[in-house]
């Protein structure tokens, strides 16, 4: 398993269109776009993790009002055992009408032999 994979899976839930990398089809009026951040292994007094953390970003991209759906995206990620690392407001697209707004998380995963 892996954190896209598990994003991917979360989000679609909600539910609410969602790609990785970037929106390919005709975007709706909201989506997300989960994009990976980093793949960490913490440093064991043996050298040798024993799971990695990765990180990712999920976008939210809302004509509307985002708040609500923030909140309800936040809430499955704390249900699932996600950590939520940081949630900012990116800004308004005059151009496109979209609102962006980023959640990051992360999750341990345990190594495989």
């Amino acid at each position: 398993m892996n954190i896209l994979s598990e994003l991917n899976t979360l989000i679609t839930a909600v539910p609410l269109p969602v790609e990785t990398g970037i929106f390919s089809g005709e975007a709706p009026d909201e989506y997300a776009v989960i994009l990976p951040l980093s793949d960490i292994f913490e440093v064991h007094a043996d050298n040798r993790p024993g799971f990695e953390v990765q990180e990712a970003r999920i976008s939210l991209f809302s004509k509307g009002n985002y708040l609500q759906r923030k909140q309800q995206i936040t809430t499955a990620l704390l249900n699932e055992d996600f950590t939520v690392t940081e949630r900012r407001y990116i800004g308004y697209e005059s151009d496109t009408g979209y609102h962006q707004y980023a959640i990051d998380v992360a999750k341990n995963y345990g190594l495989e032999e």
